[in-house]
């Protein structure tokens, strides 16, 4: 079992409670990455609703808390199971403390009464020819978690005023993509505030989340160990906020997913220290 399916595997409690354990192989800053925690609430829908062929097509998860270490539960209520789409709520509480509030929506095979594709992949090196992402010990837990090739953002030889990151992207560990999958990795990259030139002294911990799944034949498709290509934008800070956009495709051009959050703007906590250098290698 790989880190990922560990880390997201639920133990059924009865009446739509799930038990998970909150680990820090996902740590960043004080907490674990919303990703996981999305991964997590869309595990626990997907085991509620228990029909394979209702297929998630948006979640949206609200951050009210870093969750801590240790033992959480999540609560599942189905809202609404209609003939076409699937409605429900997912709750992940420590205690009598809510951490995390999500809201998916499933549905069944529909027939496309129109199809087009205005959002076209980049045309980029392949991920043998991108530098690797990588982490020091004291850096973020979740770096060691994701194996990361750079297209977009600074590097040695250039920079850019436009807050723009991705690359190549795929588990550490060989990991048959879904759903769950595309929930964490939308939230995987480092935030494209931390690429312009000269990056505030901040963490951007999400206050909101959604992400739209857009092709579930093309995700299940998909090897193991074969890679996504991710593209992430931050195009507004205003008030202590800062926007994200993102998209996700498979090697050959599909869109798998979209992602869209809210974040906060959040000086570093004193414990951190300075926020850990963006590092590259050429992958061996």
């Amino acid at each position: 079992m790989t880190v990922f399916a560990r880390d997201t595997t639920l133990e059924a409690l009865g009446d739509g409670r799930y038990r998970v354990e909150i680990n820090r192989n996902w740590w960043v800053a004080v907490g674990p990455n919303g990703g996981l925690v999305a991964a997590i609430l869309l595990r626990a829908c997907e085991t509620e609703i228990a029909r394979p062929g209702r297929l998630a097509r948006t979640l949206t998860v609200h951050y009210l808390s870093p969750p801590r270490e240790g033992d959480a539960e999540v609560e599942v209520t189905v809202e609404r199971d209609g003939r076409g789409v699937t409605f429900c709520t997912a709750r992940l509480r420590q205690g009598d403390r809510l951490e995390a509030l999500a809201v998916a929506a499933f549905s069944d095979e529909r027939p496309a009464m129109v199809d087009f594709d205005h959002l076209r992949m980049p045309d980029v090196p392949p991920p043998d020819a991108c530098g690797q992402l990588v982490s020091d010990e004291q850096g973020p837990a979740i770096r060691h978690r994701w194996d990361s090739r750079w297209v977009y953002g600074p590097t040695e030889a250039t920079g850019t005023d436009e807050a723009v990151v991705g690359g190549w992207i795929r588990l550490s560990e060989p990991e048959q993509p879904d759903a769950a999958v595309m929930a964490a990795m939308a939230d995987a990259w480092v935030p494209p505030i931390f690429c312009l030139p000269e990056p505030p002294p901040t963490t951007v911990p999400t206050l909101e989340l959604t992400v739209h799944f857009r092709d579930h034949e093309k995700l299940a498709a998909m090897a193991p160990d074969e890679w996504c290509l991710t593209v992430f934008r931050s195009e507004t800070a205003r008030e202590g906020f800062i926007d994200e956009s993102g998209a996700i495709w498979t090697a050959d051009g599909h869109l798998l997913a979209q992602a869209r959050q809210l974040a906060v703007l959040v000086p570093l906590p004193a414990e951190v220290g300075e926020r850990p250098r963006i590092r590259f290698e050429q992958p061996s």
